[in-house]
């Protein structure tokens, strides 16, 4: 039986748009070689894929060969329930592991899960720090859940500290033309980077992947993506969430 719509108020409460300011989570990458020193994290706001738009603030900063690149993301995260499935849109990946924690505390899915993680690149480095220790139910407290998502992953090491800390049983990486075409057996949540749409990943036929990609949405139980502005153009991203999602679910 679909599941009502999360009331997602307590997470606007953490998820209500500040600034990193210290070299710390995703503002740590070249932080002492820019002159940008500080990232948006964007508020959290209910809606539909009509409503995502590009922002004007950076939230993240990279130095490439001696070039400074400052890229902006979404002006706001984006809830919106389809089909009785919850499904969080964000722009760095790293915002994935508070979205699943909370999705554990207010029992949208169960711990235990696999992870079905669609995207160009593998998430899976090993962070500095181990996730604070946390029960895999309604007591959860999301505070300490929220300050290790933003100061301490990014958006290449979220990952390993779900699977440490028991939210997933296993993690299936979808990255290619053989791993699309795999069946996965559900219950599973649903993670996908839309980097996967990058024009580097053209050697994939688009549409294709858009299939393949909306033939694992209903078997899932709870649903991230990332519209990764490192990694490709924010109003291509915006695209393919809509190919994705529009009548879908």
């Amino acid at each position: 039986m679909p599941m009502k719509p999360f009331d997602i108020s307590p997470l606007q409460s953490l998820y209500n748009g500040f600034f990193l300011s210290d070299a710390r989570g995703n503002n740590a990458f070249s932080f002492d070689q820019r002159e940008n020193r500080r990232l948006w994290v964007a508020p959290l706001q209910g809606g539909s894929p009509g409503d995502l738009k590009i922002g004007t603030q950076t939230v993240f900063s990279e130095v490439e060969e001696g070039i400074e690149i400052n890229r902006p993301g979404l002006e706001h995260f984006l809830y919106l329930s389809r089909g009785g499935k919850d499904i969080f849109i964000f722009d760095n990946h790293n915002h994935a592991f508070f979205f699943w924690m909370a999705g554990i505390k207010y029992q949208r899915f169960a711990a235990g899960l696999p992870l079905i993680h669609i995207d160009q690149h593998s998430d899976m480095r090993t962070p500095e720090l181990p996730p604070p220790p946390l029960r895999l139910d309604e007591t959860l407290v999301l505070q300490p859940v929220f300050e290790y998502t933003n100061y301490v992953l990014n958006v290449g090491n979220f990952i390993q500290p779900a699977l440490q800390s028991g939210v997933f049983s296993s993690v299936e990486i979808v990255d290619g033309v053989s791993t699309l075409r795999q069946e996965v057996a559900p219950p599973y949540v649903l993670d996908i980077d839309l980097d996967i749409f990058a024009p580097e990943m053209n050697y994939i036929d688009e549409d294709w992947k858009v299939e393949r990609i909306r033939a694992c949405l209903p078997g899932a139980q709870f649903i991230t993506m990332a519209t990764s502005p490192y990694f490709i153009d924010q109003e291509r991203a915006i695209r393919f969430v809509h190919r994705l999602l529009d009548e879908a679910v």
